[in-house]
């Protein structure tokens, strides 16, 4: 079954032809005692990474990871005229910039190499780069866009989905582009092993729903209640289904996002689940004018998100709502799947620029929220459930 769902990601999935390159990457743990701080790490660069702190269980899973890549290759040399393996040390957050050696991999060395001429590529990398800069980029990057690969398998333990990496290659490049982070090899025969027909069509039933609204609010059992608009901010589908141009998604697939408008978020969130994990106990999330302003509980999970909210302002944005589609997804402690679960949603704080946000941060955490009610508000102030404690209502 295994080698079957592989080869689906490049059949079915991506839909890769024989003339087509391919970037497969994933990223090895950087452990602190054995990996002192280096460019652009260390500190005074991108959140003074140090390394990580890893449990042996997922230690054991990232190991995999670079079997799994390893298997996933050669199985491609079946399906695309070449494939690029390539390993690198983890950024450490979700929604940083990968390292500048993974841009030339798939950008091509032109491109890269004239960023650099113009002094664009670090601030790209360290997400503080202006508007005009960015623009100036994607103009250079558009120019040699026939040097990028054709697509990407992203096996990467943090995620590039919210990167300018990802939105160059996919919207300026054309490249079909599959996100795979915190991948567990269990999905295979999960969440994986799924009727992609099926899938589409219910999520792209459920966005079409979600975009008949002005505003949203979502409430659960344990406390969690929040508000927000999505006037002018398209609700997306992601089906799995990645084989038009431009295609961006994860694998497993199966939720509807989108961006609430930056400043219109207020509530709390009660938080009983952390990306890989139950809380020992909830935390509690408050939000207003957009932004989590305070973080509070006695699971030690806080003091990480109060660090990475101290760090800057952006990372406490309400940046995603997302409603879970996958019926085959199950498992609840890995955000990559529990995320898709069919009538679950999931709220992710920090960067959204590259799904129809504004805020740009090299910091994307969801959390997800299990037997919701959510509402939509249409301009008439009209109402519907879309879910009920959980169930669809649609």
């Amino acid at each position: 079954m295994i080698d079957s769902v592989l080869r689906d990601i490049f059949r079915i999935n991506l839909g890769v032809k024989k003339y087509e390159r391919v970037l497969l990457f994933n990223d090895r743990p950087s452990v602190k005692e054995n990996n002192p701080p280096s460019p652009p790490f260390s500190k005074g660069g991108m959140g003074g990474f140090l390394g990580e702190d890893i449990s042996e269980s997922d230690m054991e899973r990232r190991s995999k990871l670079g079997s799994l890549s390893l298997l996933t290759a050669e199985i491609g040399k079946n399906f695309c005229k070449s494939i690029i393996l390539h390993e690198y040390s983890a950024t450490g957050s979700h929604g940083a910039e990968p390292p500048s050696e993974l841009w030339e991999l798939a950008f091509g060395e032109k491109s890269i190499k004239a960023l650099k001429k113009e002094r664009l590529l670090l601030p790209i990398l360290k997400k503080n780069a202006m508007d005009k800069d960015i623009k100036k980029a994607e103009g250079i990057i558009r120019r040699h866009k026939n040097n990028a690969v054709n697509c990407v398998i992203a096996l990467s333990n943090y995620s590039t989905s919210h990167t300018r990496f990802r939105d160059f290659l996919t919207r300026v490049c054309g490249c079909r582009y599959a996100s795979m982070p915190l991948f567990d090899v269990s999905m295979l025969e999960g969440a994986m092993n799924v009727n992609w027909k099926a899938l589409a069509k219910r999520t792209r039933g459920i966005a079409k729903v979600v975009n008949t609204a002005e505003l949203i609010r979502v409430k659960t059992s344990n406390g969690t209640i929040i508000s927000f608009s999505k006037k002018g901010r398209k609700a997306r589908s992601d089906t799995g289904i990645l084989t038009r141009h431009g295609s961006f998604g994860n694998l497993p697939a199966g939720e509807v996002y989108l961006a609430p408008l930056e400043g219109t978020a207020n509530g709390r969130l009660v938080l009983e689940w952390a990306p890989t994990r139950q809380l020992e106990s909830p935390i509690t999330l408050t939000v207003k004018d957009g932004y989590v302003v305070d973080v509070s509980g006695e699971d030690k999970y806080a003091e990480y998100l109060n660090m990475r909210l101290s760090e800057r302002r952006e990372n406490g944005n309400i940046a995603e709502l997302g409603i879970g589609t996958n019926d085959a997804a199950k498992r609840p402690d890995n955000i990559l799947e529990s995320e898709k679960i069919f009538g679950t949603i999931h709220i992710a704080i920090g960067d959204n620029s590259s799904f129809g946000g504004k805020v740009k941060t090299p910091f994307h955490q969801d959390f997800v929220f299990f037997k919701p009610t959510v509402i939509l508000i249409h301009k008439d102030g009209s109402r519907r459930n879309i879910l009920k404690d959980g169930k669809c209502a649609i």
